[in-house]
């Protein structure tokens, strides 16, 4: 069920994040955008109270524990709970590994595994309190196989399945009722190929995207599903993308 969850979106203000932001209000949630562009994130809690839900934002730097710690805080003192976690935020600056693009490595294993790491931190302690909580964790095919200009955003992404395996198998010894859900989306119409630099791998990952991408409201309708599953019933990964793409 999904009326009045509180539900924690990172990455919440473009793509997969908005998108599932304003499908779970439409649904009685009550949602609390996290991403670092104000302006974004303000136009769209105004968007989703237009339309009759509940919204809250917060900026927030996912690689900051601190800021995780505070967001949980938020949903806890707006709302009076907290349900669901959905760490979203992600980046893909795609280069071979011979172009050294060592920063950009850095910045990918920050936000996509760190800033993971760090939203798990902060909601673990209360969904164990509470025994019940929902981890949903947005990874990639890039998680499942390997591809040229792919290796370090691949291996966060492979990094975030196994994550997302161990805590549900942990949840389930300790008895604390906790789900997981990871998503596995392909070619999905999002900013993350805005994140490029290298000339070569832009160019073919834009063609693959031109050519095949599906909208971000598909991603959302499968967060919406793992959610409104009976609370006894955990669907652990799901592989998402156009039907005429081969990945």
């Amino acid at each position: 069920m999904i009326k009045d969850k509180v539900v924690v979106i990172t990455g919440a203000s473009s793509g997969i994040g908005a998108e599932t932001a304003k499908l779970l209000a439409s649904r009685g949630a009550k949602v609390v955008l996290v991403a670092r562009r104000e302006a974004k994130l303000q136009a769209l809690v105004d968007e989703i109270k237009d339309a009759g839900g509940e919204a809250a934002y917060r900026v927030t730097d996912v690689t900051r524990p601190e800021d995780n710690e505070q967001l949980v805080q938020l949903a806890q003192n707006t709302f009076g709970r907290f349900d669901v976690m959905f760490l979203n935020a992600g980046l893909m600056p795609s280069s071979p590994l011979s172009a050294l693009k060592v920063d950009e490595w850095n910045q990918m294993v920050d936000v996509n595994l760190k800033g993971v790491l760090n939203g798990i931190a902060a909601a673990l302690p209360v969904f164990k309190a509470q025994k019940s909580g929902h981890f949903i964790a947005t990874s990639s095919v890039a998680g499942l196989k390997a591809y040229p200009n792919g290796a370090v955003y691949g291996a966060t992404k492979w990094a975030v399945r196994d994550l997302m395996e161990v805590l549900r198998m942990e949840a389930a010894q300790e008895g604390s009722h906790i789900r997981t859900a990871t998503i596995y989306p392909a070619a999905i119409k999002t900013e993350l190929l805005h994140t490029i630099t290298d000339k070569g791998a832009a160019q073919a990952m834009q063609q693959t995207y031109d050519t095949y991408e599906i909208t971000a409201d598909r991603i959302a309708k499968v967060v919406e599903f793992a959610i409104d599953m009976p609370a006894d019933t955990n669907v652990s990964e799901f592989t998402v993308g156009p039907t005429d793409q081969p990945w």
